[in-house]
């Protein structure tokens, strides 16, 4: 039987059908969509939720000369299959593939980039405003945003601008009452009593002068269409509150929805995960950081735990578990994460704020302004720090060293493996006089004997790995891995002195006067950015000392990584082992 999806190229074909053809449609989409995400991994629940509520816009509004943009870009897998990457769709979050996430120069479709949460209401008004100024007054601009992500205080910062406009803006709240993790906070509840019809307060949506329509069922396609056609004849901020259940379609993801955001390989026919083999593995560095957690809060009770949004990509869920009242998921609201743990140690507390690398840049004032200018002991643990792999440059944690080594009274540290992640943890919050960043990366370490006595680290010290004559390569953090495998490449190593510096800030002075007297070349290597980052710290060092070393500075160059493993991308900008040692090698034949 020849399937309507065949003929589904751009939304001018999708304009074609009868309406009646669009639940077929609908029910196509989603076994493509489980089909490739079962074998290639990627987003699967959000996409699946918002078949019919993406069917629906591109069937109503003239897209692309309508704007439309979406929030964070999970649930933005049907609308690239119906905008030109069907043929291209099993290449998602690939290297040289097409993005996990919409990217403006992927297609005309994509109006907006967007890997972070709750940006998508600020820039459709940017862009409504824009068409005013234009005279473009027909033009219509929709935002479609979530329940996790409108919870954000960017979020409300559009809805607030947008509500004192004329501009031609509609604002849909796909409503789910999960994110990657469960929906928190009074707007949640709010949003659920709405649902339930029990909600005795006046509109939100209304009080902020939007024209508010719904709770409608998002997987009702006629209502849907209706609804948007109705929408789009009425001018100024209109605001659409649709049901929807995240992973329709695939009996699992409904009922498992945390799990089945981003499943990995399962089987598209059952829905099962492919059963994990009975290899004992060393530990995710998240999971090395939430038991150690709880460890350390059951010894010291003035231990706090804090995330916005990420409880399980975080493994502070484990400190949920065992002490709910200490332990506290945010939302999506990565500014008040810090200054609320800014706030607790002002009272003598000990918060661990856990953030992802990449989501911290979104409260960078605020470990200015609110920690760091106040000299506050606050613990930040940054997660995905270095290169993340598939989800690419708008997770990729490579910017942190050069944005916080800048920051007076910030302690800097990065982990080289398992063990020493547990015993800064232990060392921080024996009580530190100033805020340290502890960062580590995605994905496995490489000790099955992890779980140690704990040993406190002396601020500001690094260690020499290896001693050498000639050539010392200093490494922070856990691509310390691969500056070991590069070394042992070689026969004769004898030359080759390897430093883990542990600490960017207070960087080790006494242990770099040793180097430089001992050593004429110095290669730095760091998994973030070169501008600015650890290499930059030690080229300072050379400098003001008046050291007549080479330094050679290895890490991510001054660019945006796309997406790839972790492995291939590393070997595209010269980090893996075998590129390091070639890079050594021409280093040492050139002195």
């Amino acid at each position: 039987m020849k399937k309507i999806l065949d003929h589904i190229n751009y939304p001018k074909d999708l304009r074609l059908l009868k309406e009646e053809q669009l639940t077929k449609l609908a029910k196509e989409l989603r076994t493509f969509i489980i089909d490739i995400v079962a074998t290639k991994e990627g987003h699967l629940g959000a996409s699946l939720g918002v078949v019919e509520l993406t069917i629906a816009l591109h069937y109503v509004f003239n897209t692309p000369e309508d704007l439309l943009v979406w929030d964070v870009g999970h649930q933005a897998y049907v609308h690239k299959l119906l905008t030109g990457r069907k043929a291209v769709f099993h290449t998602n979050r690939q290297l040289g593939g097409i993005s996990g996430f919409p990217k403006r120069e992927e297609s005309v479709y994509d109006t907006f980039g967007v890997g972070h949460s709750s940006t998508s209401i600020s820039a459709a008004l940017g862009m409504a405003i824009a068409s005013q100024l234009k005279g473009e007054t027909n033009k219509q601009h929709i935002a479609v945003i979530g329940d996790a992500s409108i919870a954000s205080g960017m979020a409300f910062e559009g809805l607030n601008h947008a509500g004192v406009t004329n501009a031609n803006l509609l604002v849909i709240l796909n409503d789910n009452a999960i994110g990657i993790d469960p929906s928190v906070g009074a707007l949640k509840q709010y949003l659920t009593n709405v649902k339930k019809g029990t909600q005795k307060q006046d509109n939100i949506f209304e009080a902020l002068n939007f024209n508010y329509s719904g709770p409608i069922d998002g997987h009702d396609l006629p209502a849907l269409i209706s609804e948007l056609e109705r929408l789009k004849k009425l001018s100024g901020p209109k605001f659409l509150h649709v049901i929807t259940t995240k992973g329709k379609g695939l009996k699992q993801a409904e009922e498992n929805q945390v799990t089945y955001h981003a499943p990995g390989k399962f089987n598209a026919l059952t829905g099962e995960l492919h059963p994990k083999g009975n290899t004992v593995e060393p530990p995710k560095y998240q999971d090395v950081f939430g038991h150690t957690l709880v460890e350390l809060a059951k010894q010291n009770k003035n231990i706090i735990g804090i995330t916005p949004a990420m409880p399980t990509g975080s493994s502070l869920k484990y400190m949920m578990r065992e002490f709910p009242d200490r332990a506290f998921d945010v939302g999506i609201a990565e500014q008040h994460a810090v200054t609320l743990a800014a706030g607790m140690a002002t009272q003598g507390y000990i918060p661990f704020c856990n953030i992802y690398s990449t989501f911290l840049q979104r409260a960078y004032d605020q470990v200015i302004h609110d920690v760091a200018l106040q000299k506050l002991p606050v613990i930040f643990c940054l997660d995905r720090a270095g290169l993340v792999g598939e989800d690419g440059a708008t997770h990729h944690g490579v910017f942190d060293l050069s944005c916080l080594r800048c920051i007076p009274n910030l302690i800097i540290f990065a982990p080289r493996n398992e063990i020493e992640l547990r015993n800064i943890l232990y060392t921080a919050q024996l009580g530190l006089d100033a805020p340290i960043a502890i960062r580590y990366p995605r994905g496995r370490g490489n000790n099955l004997n992890w779980k140690q006595a704990f040993s406190p680290i002396p601020i500001g010290i690094g260690q020499c790995l290896k001693e050498g004559k000639d050539i010392a390569i200093l490494s922070i953090g856990t691509i310390c891995d691969n500056v070991i495998e590069a070394i042992n490449l070689f026969d004769d190593d004898e030359g080759m002195a390897h430093y883990d510096m542990r600490f960017v800030k207070p960087i080790d002075k006494t242990l770099l006067h040793e180097i430089c007297k001992n050593h004429k070349t110095i290669i730095t290597i760091e998994d973030g950015s070169i501008k600015g980052g650890f290499g930059s710290e030690v080229l300072e060092f050379v400098s003001e000392q008046a050291y007549q070393n080479k330094v050679h500075i290895l890490g991510i160059p001054d660019k945006f990584i796309e997406q790839g493993t972790v492995n291939n991308l590393q070997k595209i900008i010269g980090l893996d082992p075998e590129s390091i040692a070639n890079k050594i090698k021409e280093i040492n034949e050139s002195n």
